[in-house]
């Protein structure tokens, strides 16, 4: 009896790494709900920060993605099942650092931008394998909004209230000096297979 429960308990790990691919059908539903959550993230957090900015002007703002950009995220993450953030690799948060693979897509959808592809149009996915099994990646274009500017753009041009709140909250920061239409990063969406 002790033999088969532990055959039973082997099984299934010895074809983990045997999957297979999900079908057309399969992929386009992982694509279709990675771009809800993805859309969802950028919705609720692009809306707070709108708020905050009225509220409280643009140093207001930076206090909505320090503490609230990670909550969306996490929200984002619980309500979909996957696990989403947003990472670049000019990061402003230490947590937004890019992996090799979010790398890889947003040089990728810089490219097709560059080819004369619309901003709000970018995206790329892929199913891969790691240790730990298969995932399935997803990444949208984050393009630079006229917003953006009031924290993201040059600092020679910020206000003086503005890089005094990102000098002390982001004193590693690295995202600014960006113009509109650039890509400041991506929305990541990852989810086990």
């Amino acid at each position: 009896m002790k033999v088969q429960a532990l055959i039973a308990l082997a099984l299934p790990a010895l074809f983990a790494g045997c999957a297979t691919q999900p079908d057309a059908e399969e992929q386009a539903a992982l694509v279709a709900d990675a771009r809800k959550a993805s859309a969802a993230l950028t919705q609720k957090l692009g809306g707070e920060l709108k708020a905050a900015i009225a509220a409280d002007g643009p140093a207001g703002a930076i206090g909505v993605c320090k503490t609230r950009a990670p909550q969306i995220a996490a929200d984002v993450s619980q309500q979909f099942g996957v696990e989403a953030k947003r990472v670049s690799p000019k990061n402003r948060n230490p947590d937004g650092v890019p992996d090799a693979w979010e790398a890889e897509a947003q040089a990728g959808l810089e490219k097709r931008l560059a080819a004369g592809e619309k901003p709000e149009t970018l995206d790329t996915w892929q199913i891969v394998r790691t240790s730990g099994g298969q995932q399935f990646r997803y990444a949208k274009a984050l393009p630079v909004q006229q917003m953006c500017l009031n924290c993201h753009g040059d600092p020679a041009t910020m206000a003086e209230g503005v890089k005094a709140r990102l000098a002390a909250e982001y004193p590693l920061d690295k995202a600014t000096g960006y113009a509109p239409g650039m890509l400041r990063g991506i929305v990541s969406i990852k989810r086990a297979l």
